[in-house]
């Protein structure tokens, strides 16, 4: 059985193959620019992009029994192509606002994105498994350059609460669902252990690195009109909806116990795995 990983040089997909690997199964990456991969030895690495038809033949999918499909924009491409290969079970990293469990996920930025990407493949096969994790930990990777020189952190809704998953987490769930069958059929929310306020975040990455991490709250107005030209404008509405709604409803959290048998990484384990990312050079 040969595991097809798409996204494999992201950060969840490199730990889903070091994952894969260290179970025992046979994995096949597929990325655009396989003399840059670096990946683990034993690993057959392809090229191809997802959304390429042309670049999906079957030097990527001859001997795949299922894959693991990253959320890339075009993966519509990728998904006909593995069908008519003979790739029917599919692993999906989608997310939590595919499930428009809350009005500020409908039409949202991510809800639609991901809800396209999940019906590419539910829409062709019935041997799927959907992974929908809430607010990636490494999304506070958008804090680095201000906690490494020094300067303040200047956001928004400091008091709203979110449960930041680590990525490890989801690419271990990732491989139980593509080594087993237990999970068929089941669109699975994820989400870290514990709902913590943007204040406490901050907090913990600074006690990961030993020192205080200076913080400035600032009007929604003053923080679009800091990031206005990093940040499109349909994702800045899904952040400052998210934000604000967690004022008053924090993120109840989805433990990935339910796939993985494990409790889920803190938030102080995130922050120390990634301490050099916030270091000065």
């Amino acid at each position: 059985m040969t595991i097809l990983v798409t996204g494999a040089t992201g950060a969840v997909g490199r730990r889903l193959v070091a994952t894969l690997l260290a179970r025992g199964a046979a994995v096949r990456a597929l990325t655009r620019k396989p003399d840059d991969a670096d990946l683990p030895a034993g690993v057959e690495v392809v090229a191809g992009d997802l959304a390429a038809a042309t670049t999906l033949g079957s030097q990527v999918f001859d001997g795949v029994d299922r894959a693991f499909l990253f959320p890339a924009e075009g993966v519509e491409a990728f998904v006909t192509a593995a069908v008519a290969h003979g790739v029917h079970r599919f692993t999906v990293l989608s997310s939590l606002a595919a499930a428009k469990e809350f009005q500020r996920d409908h039409g949202s930025a991510s809800q639609l994105h991901h809800s396209a990407v999940e019906a590419a493949v539910t829409g062709r096969t019935d041997a799927w498994t959907i992974l929908r994790p809430g607010t990636f930990a490494n999304n506070l990777l958008s804090w680095a350059w201000q906690i490494r020189s020094g300067a303040p952190i200047r956001a928004p809704y400091l008091a709203s609460a979110q449960a930041p998953i680590h990525e490890d987490d989801v690419a271990e769930a990732a491989a139980e669902t593509l080594l087993s069958d237990d999970h068929l059929g089941a669109a699975i929310p994820l989400t870290g252990p514990q709902a913590l306020t943007r204040s406490e975040q901050v907090a913990i990455i600074g006690e990961a690195l030993e020192r205080e991490v200076p913080l400035v709250e600032i009007t929604p107005a003053e923080f679009r009109a800091e990031t206005a030209q990093f940040i499109p404008e349909p994702v800045m509405k899904m952040l400052l909806d998210y934000w604000h709604d967690t004022l008053t409803v924090p993120d109840v959290p989805r433990p990935v116990t339910v796939v993985t048998g494990r409790p889920g990484r803190t938030l102080a384990e995130w922050a120390a795995d990634h301490r050099a990312d916030f270091e000065p050079a």
